[in-house]
């Protein structure tokens, strides 16, 4: 479960789509990363755009930044992992789930073929807290809304109680009077 912890750590999102780049993935598959790149250029008909997609300098530099300033206990040793030569002539590639699922097929060493099905776990895992972070947000608008219901009912009772008030000071007024006329 640690495993799955630490590539959830490595999981960005970038263009609306999650994320894992070349260099965190030859990492993890421990290969260099030229290596798992040459790899994925020889078998480039398996990686459409929305399987895989270079980032821009901008996006590079921002995701240095969002690295820099995130969770230093787990994303800041990964700085380390950001090859030198990346900031020059070399942008990284971003791999979507699919595209990650489409190098276990070119990456065939045992550690790739276990690493990689760990990484499925990770995304899953990821889709799965997704998914109920939605649930949670279903259920706090349900809430709200039932809070408001609630406010509504509670003023008209507040109203109710004081018109009784209102009402009983008013005959309490009348009966403690100083009664004229005939007195017995």
């Amino acid at each position: 479960m640690n495993i799955i912890k630490s590539i959830q750590n490595r999981i960005y999102e970038i263009r609306g789509e999650r994320v894992m780049f070349d260099f965190d993935l030859a990492a993890l598959y421990e290969v260099e990363t030229r290596v798992l790149n040459q790899a994925v250029k020889r078998n480039i008909k398996r990686f459409p755009k929305d399987f895989m997609f270079q980032l821009t300098k901008e996006e590079f530099e921002q995701l240095k930044s969002q690295i820099v300033t995130s969770k230093p206990s787990s994303q800041f040793v990964m700085m380390g992992a950001i090859p030198q030569n990346r900031t020059g002539k070399y942008l990284p590639y971003a791999f979507t789930e699919q595209g990650v699922a489409m190098l276990s097929g070119i990456l065939n060493s045992d550690k790739a073929i276990s690493m990689n099905i760990d990484i499925m776990r990770a995304f899953v895992e990821i889709r799965r807290i997704v998914l109920q972070q939605g649930d949670i947000r279903e259920q706090l608008k349900q809430i709200q809304h039932r809070i408001i219901e609630h406010d509504t009912q509670l003023s008209s009772i507040y109203d109710a109680i004081e018109n009784l008030l209102d009402d009983k000071v008013a005959q309490k007024k009348w009966d403690d009077r100083e009664r004229i006329g005939f007195k017995k």
